[in-house]
């Protein structure tokens, strides 16, 4: 089976590749933006023309899109991920080549969900802000498109290789610094939201599932728990061996400060959720979790890892989401293997090669 990745360089998208690259039966070619791809082409500029000859000449069973960005002004996410989305559907409508389409999209295009419940494929999409709104359009483009397509909703990946300027890896830098510099104390902000965190190696599993079935539509991949920040927070810090304290400052709601998130409230709020509208609740970054981040602030003479002030996060998901996984084991005979204590254990062995 010849396949065609597209953004197999990002987060997710490495993963897919090695995923792919494991199965003896898959011929892969990687097209992308940058030099490391098989072949350089952007979706967002490029003109379906050009892309259909090279779908004639390549001719793919299936193509795989990890492209996109999670950050940017609205002109920008729209179009990285909605024109260029566009442009794929288009290349393959003309195409000879009769591929199948595994697109992966994101939980931001549910936007917020009543707290306690699980999000199935049948909820109304009401995305909260603009990345969600360009994710959600191209969703709804491939579904549109008439082609065997499938349309994965990731939740938030996490694991090995997660950015440093996801909730996630900024909490495992500024758990890093804290130790380096001998602090006995971590000062967080507002770590009460919670989302579904799911290992980026599950969601591999999951695109390659996909790329195998027979299935269209939506499928969610995600962890099926809901995990309040605070408790992967504790979590990461017994991990990590950190005897000093956990001090949370809720500066996204009221300002006052609540109760230490000490390390005895293990994991015990929820699951397997990741991040993709957790930063606020770090107080940093402006990206969805997947995507790069800004750096963070601090240094000698600085408080560690105080926050000041909390900063929106794009993803508009409001404190609660959990994905209702079922689709995915009944279609496509997936189901998360990987628990969110392994994840947060690689995410720190990444960090603490940095000490």
């Amino acid at each position: 089976m010849r396949v065609l990745l597209i953004g197999g360089t990002g987060f997710v998208g490495r993963y897919v590749a090695d995923r792919l690259l494991a199965d003896p039966a898959v011929q892969l070619t990687a097209l992308g933006r940058g030099d490391d791809a098989d072949v350089r082409f952007d979706l967002s500029s490029g003109s379906p023309g050009a892309l259909t000859r090279f779908l004639d000449a390549v001719h793919p069973g299936v193509v795989v899109n990890c492209a996109g960005t999670t950050r940017g002004s609205a002109r920008d996410l729209t179009r990285h991920n909605t024109v260029a989305v566009a442009t794929l559907c288009e290349a393959m409508r003309r195409s000879s080549c009769s591929a199948r389409l595994v697109h992966v999209g994101c939980a931001s295009e549910y936007g917020p969900s009543p707290a306690g419940s699980s999000t199935a494929e049948d909820a109304l999409p009401r995305p909260g802000g603009p990345y969600g709104v360009s994710k959600l359009a191209a969703t709804e483009l491939v579904l549109g498109s008439g082609l065997d397509a499938i349309v994965l909703r990731v939740f938030s990946p996490a694991g090995p290789g997660t950015p440093a300027g996801s909730p996630l890896g900024r909490l495992a830098e500024a758990l890093r610094r804290v130790m380096q510099q001998g602090d006995g104390e971590l000062k967080l902000g507002g770590l009460g939201a919670q989302r579904d965190f799911v290992d980026v190696r599950d969601v591999a599993r999951a695109v390659h599932a996909a790329s195998l079935s027979a299935a269209q539509g939506v499928v969610n991949i995600g962890g099926g728990r809901a995990v309040r920040l605070r408790d992967a927070a504790a979590a990461l810090a017994r991990i990590a061996g950190y005897g000093g304290q956990l001090h949370e400052y809720d500066t996204t709601l009221t300002g006052r400060i609540p109760q230490p998130a000490g390390a005895g409230h293990g994991l015990g709020h929820g699951g397997h959720g990741p991040g993709h509208g957790l930063s606020h609740a770090l107080g940093h970054g402006h990206g969805p979790a997947h995507g790069p981040g800004h750096g963070t602030n601090g240094g000698p003479g600085a408080e560690p890892a105080a926050v000041a002030a909390a900063y929106p996060y794009p993803d508009g998901c409001g404190a609660w989401q959990q994905a209702d996984i079922r689709t995915a084991r009944d279609r496509l005979g997936w189901r998360p293997r990987i628990g969110i204590e392994e994840s947060l254990a690689d995410i720190w062995m990444e960090a603490a090669c940095r000490i």
